[in-house]
């Protein structure tokens, strides 16, 4: 029987956005590859699955491939979960795929939860075609010009970071691409807190620095000009 690896979307927020298939997926599977253990099981505990689960981070990649790979060579299927949404998608996993590819261990996608399609169908812009950029550097040098390249890039870009960099990201935009640059901040989407922010990017900033606001967001600029 040809060994089978789960790529299981999980919920970003509210679990009751789980599909079918991706809760049937979680309870056939011989164990589970997560991102952060304390994630994993709290979100196992709460739909009642009881499975093993073994860590694979960014931190920790490199040293424990080869023996997840051995295990799932050992046993019929396993599933690899990130802390929340879609796997791979910002997350740690490509080492472990593309291993498992070259060992003819058979990739299979379990569609679900993520934040980019949400964050663009609420925003209200046209998205038809966008650039998404995703997590740009920590390192202000290399974000600076990071944000001056996108700057010439005349579409509708998308951009994500850690919560407690959403103020740092928004004055970045505004002070390399344009303080009156149409915006739209998605804000702990699929929460009970949800909220979409629109508006130029000095009017969003500063709804960001009254509020003191600090969640899971995606950021929407619209840089298509006129």
């Amino acid at each position: 029987m040809k060994k089978k690896l789960f790529l299981v979307s999980t919920p970003i927020g509210n679990y009751n956005d789980i599909t079918l298939r991706a809760l049937n997926t979680l309870k056939d599977v011989d164990f589970v590859i997560c991102e952060e253990y304390k994630e994993a099981r709290k979100l196992l505990s709460h739909y009642k699955i009881n499975k093993e689960l073994i860590a694979l981070n960014e931190h920790n990649e490199n040293d424990v491939v080869n023996e997840i790979l051995l295990k799932i060579n050992g046993v019929n299927s396993a599933a690899l979960i990130s802390d929340c949404g879609t796997p791979l998608f910002s997350d740690p996993g490509h080492l472990l795929v593309d291993l498992c590819i070259s060992q003819k261990i058979e990739i299979i996608p379990v569609p679900g939860a993520n934040s980019l399609l949400p964050a663009l169908i609420g925003s209200g812009f046209d998205f038809e075609k966008f650039y998404y950029y995703g997590w740009l550097s920590p390192k202000k040098h290399i974000r600076r010009k990071q944000l001056l390249d996108l700057k010439r890039v005349k579409e509708l870009i998308v951009l994500m970071d850690t919560p407690y960099r959403l103020k740092r990201l928004l004055e970045d935009v505004v002070n390399l691409i344009g303080k009156g640059v149409p915006v739209v901040l998605a804000y702990n989407l699929t929460m009970t807190d949800e909220k979409y922010y629109r508006g130029i990017a000095e009017k969003v900033l500063s709804i960001v620095e009254k509020k003191n606001l600090k969640g899971e967001f995606v950021l929407i600029v619209n840089n298509k000009g006129k």
